[in-house]
């Protein structure tokens, strides 16, 4: 071989094996990710397969209606009304009303006949009453303005300035009275009218010009004098004896939380927290245990009373979803036993203790024979599991406790505002908004169980600080 030539058979073999392992490295490279691929393929299918097993198990199952189920009645579908037919029978007549006559008008015209039809005058003497009617309207309303100034003087014993305070009634930092500010928080708060339409509506209705900035000044001073009567009902309602609960969802700043509604007979409280765990309740008691508690058979509303009255509604509609199913040994029974229920508690007010103490031991007999039944159909053997096992010692309390009721539907009702609240106006960005508007929720359905009307709750709400200023 010449001299100075690098090749040679070791090297010709040293570059064969390199070449064979990096080849030999990139197959196992590739090999390894197809695995890892196939890997990834088998899980996916394994979910897929599951999903598909769930849906195939749940094509025999009725679809949940606000009938079967807690889905609220806006969910439902709701059936075309019948074509009326081509003649109508005739009405039948009734006697006609007018409006009543107001106790107490404001002002009264009285107006005399002046000429008779053929020309000649008549005097206002000896004229008889004919027929009298009212005319109710309402002036144009326009803000009143109070120019509020304070003078200073110089004390002729120490030369110190002295200023003049505000009163009470009229204090500095904020323009705008409390009239304003309570027709402000009901037109928001009750009738769900939103800041840009508020401008709208004080301008034309009242000549009254604010900003959505403003706006939204008196809501948040709103809240703070708010605070001191939620906190007022809160310990009312946390004193009672019987209190009935429930919640719904609500939006926080983009996020999901729940309002709660605790109540007694006279007071309601409410709080928006962002739970929907045991952890309210608990927080909301502080320590007391009232004897009653009625609530549905959520595991947070439990074991928080001496005894529980679970809402017989909800329970109704899980045995007509259980029927639904195809249940017929013992859904159609125990609904019916529940409705018997509720008409005997319809008219506890008629009926002597031991009347309802028969009730009770009849009803509870015969759920004793529906316990006793052995349904074949799914839902069927769930429901009667769930009632011997949860419900069976809290289905008829309100037999022998006048002061709580068969249902739940109070509160139920107490949270429907809430409910349309949050569908109008997509809930709150703050949560100083939230806790605002539970206070309000509080004095207006508190008001309510006593008499008063939504607006007047709520001036009488705004109208405390001051007075107790007043008082100081």
């Amino acid at each position: 071989m010449p001299q100075g030539t690098s090749d040679s058979p070791s090297s010709d073999g040293a570059h064969v094996v390199a070449s064979l392992v990096a080849r030999i490295d990139r197959l196992l490279a590739e090999m390894a990710a197809r695995d890892s691929r196939i890997d990834e393929l088998l899980a996916q299918v394994k979910a897929l397969t599951a999903r598909i097993a769930e849906l195939e198990a749940g094509q025999g199952k009725p679809p949940k209606t606000p009938d079967n189920s807690s889905l609220p009645s806006s969910r439902g579908q709701k059936a075309n009304v019948a074509e009326p037919p081509a003649e109508k029978p005739p009405r039948r007549g009734r006697p006609g009303v007018t409006r009543t006559l107001a106790e107490t008008p404001d002002v009264t015209r009285r107006i005399y006949a002046e000429r008779c039809t053929c020309g000649a005058l008549l005097g206002e003497a000896g004229q008889e009453l004919a027929k009298e009617y009212d005319h109710i309207d309402i002036p144009p309303i326009r803000p009143v303005t109070t120019r509020i100034e304070l003078f200073r003087a110089t004390c002729p014993c120490c030369k110190a300035k002295v200023t003049a305070t505000a009163t009470a009634d009229m204090p500095e930092g904020t323009p705008f009275g409390p009239g304003i500010a309570s027709m402000i928080v009901y037109l928001h708060g009750c009738q769900m009218v939103g800041y840009k339409r508020l401008t709208e509506v004080c301008a034309g209705l009242f000549g009254l010009t604010l900003s959505q900035g403003a706006i939204a000044n008196v809501l948040a001073r709103a809240g703070k004098a708010f605070e001191a009567p939620a906190e007022r009902i809160a310990a009312e309602v946390r004193s009672s004896a019987a209190i009935a609960s429930d919640e719904t969802s609500a939006r926080v700043k983009g996020k999901t939380w729940w309002q709660w509604v605790f109540g007694c007979a006279t007071a309601c409280y409410y709080v928006i927290a962002e739970t929907r765990g045991k952890r309210v309740p608990i927080e909301f008691l502080a320590g007391a245990r009232p004897r009653m508690w009625l609530s549905d058979r959520l595991p947070a509303q439990c074991r928080h009373a001496e005894e529980h009255q679970f809402c017989l509604a909800h329970l109704i509609r899980d045995a007509q979803y259980a029927i639904d199913h195809g249940d017929t040994v013992f859904a159609p029974g125990f609904k019916a036993l529940l409705e018997d229920a509720c008409e005997v508690g319809r008219h506890r007010g008629d009926l002597a203790d031991a009347t309802l103490a028969a009730h009770r031991r009849s009803f509870e007999k015969k759920l004793a024979q529906l316990l006793a039944l052995k349904p074949t159909d799914k839902e069927g053997r769930k429901l009667r599991d769930a009632v011997a096992l949860d419900c069976r010692g809290h289905l008829f309390v309100f037999l022998k406790r006048r002061d709580v009721e068969p249902t739940n539907n109070e509160s139920e009702r107490a949270l429907r505002p809430s409910v349309i609240f949050r569908k109008v106006t997509n809930g709150f960005r703050s949560t100083w908004g939230a806790k605002a508007y539970a206070a309000l929720c509080s004095i207006v359905e508190t008001g309510r169980r006593n008499g008063r009307s939504a607006l007047a709750a709520i001036r009488e709400a705004l109208a405390a600080p001051a007075t107790e200023a007043a008082a100081a």
